[in-house]
């Protein structure tokens, strides 16, 4: 729990509720339809606030700071009063330290229902989670006693300044999904698992409070609670990629999506996002089936995003940023004025001793006259040896340009290959779906980590007969002379079959048959070279896979046949 009168708990916070599957005006356990919650004045004391409270609810208790529970706990400050319960920072005298309370009267009609959520929270024990420390009924009232964060910070506060950085933002999804499927396997659930019930300590850690409890609190009930908290760590997800919420209503600080436009992936929201966490978040949302640009199914469960999570290439922590020390400046010390006394005006500074140049002793002087000596030899040798570099050369001069011309002569029979510009480029359809057209620019953007990648196909290794083959056509500008092509491929494996083809558009008016052969190689590394027989002059040219080989997950893309191109070049 962050520092803060106004966010110790969560549970005055009714934004961002109507998305999510459980909602405040379902029936709770004990049969008691509830009404949806007004917020009160959240940092007013006790004797000073106008208690709200919806119809039916039980009258709060008449609290104030300084009293105290069990001789133990003194209420500090009013954090919230809302529909008959009260929240407080409170300080626990006998461990003194902080804690948070929730109060509420014994007659409350969520009042079992809170104490049996407290006590089994608490059972769990897990630390990854804000711990309840204790759940008493004394004296007309309930009160669940549970730990305070003063070190950490509301996912809340953390999105106001941006949404977060990438490792962040994974490590965020790894505990959380972790600790709630942890919390499920034990009958466990959270209902009300929003950025203000999410904490990130100093230490870097995720911590999540009020399980089970927060909800109780609520009156929040789910007929299928795993699928519920999914769907929130969905929703957290998206917000820490994006900085916005992902629904049309505005909640908890963020804005939601426009209206009318349905839920759309992270990384269309915001440039930048990383697109296996984005298609994560969609995966875990509720969005009728649609999982972004994958075909893998939801995550129904947060035993399916922890198994999600784990098929992810690991995201490391950016490389820290060290900042260049200042320049060298010399001190006093170093000047010679270390200790001096600053000189009084009109008084006659005595100058100090100046000892001789070192070169000026004896010494000096001899070793002045050696290195002279040594120079002097040097000179010699290096005069005679230039003289006999340059006789050597008048005499064999008629043979070096003999050898010279030779060289000439055959550099004529075999001139040298020049790489061909790519203006432009487009996907070749022949049958059924296009593969990724948004992606063929990257096949030679000059950057051999982006990629355009084919559909994954469960036989294979040829594409027939589901496709005839797959693959793109590239304008070079101008009609050439194309002789070879050098394509690299993202997968090795038996095998990959590419073949090239003088085409007569970018979208090629005739069939494949009816076109000029350039060449085919099949290759089972990551690396296809193809060389015509004779240059064929064209200005486009089609690239034409009809056979790739079988590869298992590689984290976005699922085990099967495919491929994919990450730098093509053209030569001629």
């Amino acid at each position: 729990m962050a520092e803060r009168s106004t966010a110790a708990v969560d549970v005055a916070d009714n934004s961002g509720d109507e998305p999510l599957t459980a909602k405040a005006e379902q029936t709770t356990a004990d049969g008691v339809a509830q009404t949806r919650e007004r917020d009160t004045a959240a940092n007013e004391d006790a004797e000073d606030t106008d208690v709200s409270t919806s119809p039916g609810s039980s009258t709060p208790p008449e609290l104030h700071s300084g009293h105290k529970l069990a001789r133990r706990y003194r209420l500090e400050e009013c954090v919230t009063r809302l529909d008959g319960f009260s929240s407080w920072r409170a300080v626990d005298e006998k461990l003194r330290r902080a804690v948070g309370v929730h109060l509420l009267p014994a007659d409350h009609p969520r009042a079992r229902s809170v104490l049996a959520a407290a006590r089994s929270s608490a059972l769990l024990g897990d630390p990854r989670f804000v711990q309840v420390l204790d759940a008493v009924e004394e004296n007309d009232l309930v009160y669940v006693v549970h730990e305070w964060l003063p070190d950490a910070t509301e996912l809340t506060a953390l999105l106001a300044s941006g949404p977060l950085e990438v490792h962040e933002a994974y490590q965020l999804v790894n505990q959380i999904s972790q600790a709630m499927a942890a919390a499920h396997r034990e009958g466990l659930a959270h209902l009300r698992l929003t950025p203000s019930a999410v904490l990130r300590t100093s230490t870097g850690q995720w911590r999540i409070r009020g399980l089970a409890v927060n909800a109780a609190l609520r009156g929040i009930t789910s007929e299928t609670p795993q699928r519920t908290d999914t769907e929130a760590i969905g929703a957290l997800l998206y917000a820490a990629l994006t900085q916005r919420w992902p629904y049309e209503d505005d909640a908890y600080g963020l804005t939601g999506l426009p209206k009318d436009i349905g839920l759309i992936a992270p990384d269309q929201v915001r440039a930048g996002v990383h697109r296996g966490l984005s298609e994560l978040a969609m995966r875990a949302l509720v969005n009728e089936g649609a999982t972004a640009s994958r075909q893998d199914p939801p995550c129904t469960t947060t035993e399916d995003l922890v198994k999600a999570v784990g098929e992810m290439p690991r995201i490391r922590p950016p490389e820290p940023v060290f900042t260049a020390p200042a320049e060298y400046q010399r001190t006093t010390y170093q000047q010679g004025t270390y200790g001096r006394q600053a000189p009084r005006p009109g008084v006659a500074q005595p100058m100090p001793a100046v000892p001789p140049p070192p070169l000026q002793s004896p010494t000096g002087k001899a070793l002045k006259w050696a290195v002279s000596a040594l120079l002097i030899v040097a000179l010699g040798l290096g005069s005679w040896q230039l003289a006999e570099a340059l006789m050597d050369r008048g005499t064999s001069g008629d043979s070096n340009t003999s050898h010279n011309t030779d060289s000439d002569e055959k550099g004529d029979e075999h001139k040298p290959t020049k790489p061909m510009a790519i203006t432009d480029a487009r996907e070749y359809v022949a049958k059924g779906g296009a593969q990724a057209p948004g992606d063929v620019a990257k096949t030679y953007d000059g950057d051999s980590k982006t990629f355009w990648r084919t559909k994954t196909y469960n036989d294979g290794p040829k594409l027939a007969p589901y496709k005839p083959g797959v693959g793109i056509v590239y304008d070079l500008g101008s009609a050439k002379d194309v002789s070879a092509a050098s394509i690299a491929l993202q997968y090795g494996g038996d095998h990959t079959t590419v073949s090239l083809y003088a085409a007569d558009s970018l979208s090629p008016t005739t069939s494949i048959d009816s076109m000029k052969s350039i060449g085919t190689d099949t290759t089972t590394s990551t690396t296809a070279k193809i060389e015509a027989d004779k240059p064929v002059k064209t200005r486009y040219v089609l690239l034409w896979m009809t056979a790739v080989p079988k590869s298992g997950s590689d984290g976005y893309y699922g085990a099967g046949y495919k491929q994919a191109l990450t730098d093509v070049k053209f030569t001629g």
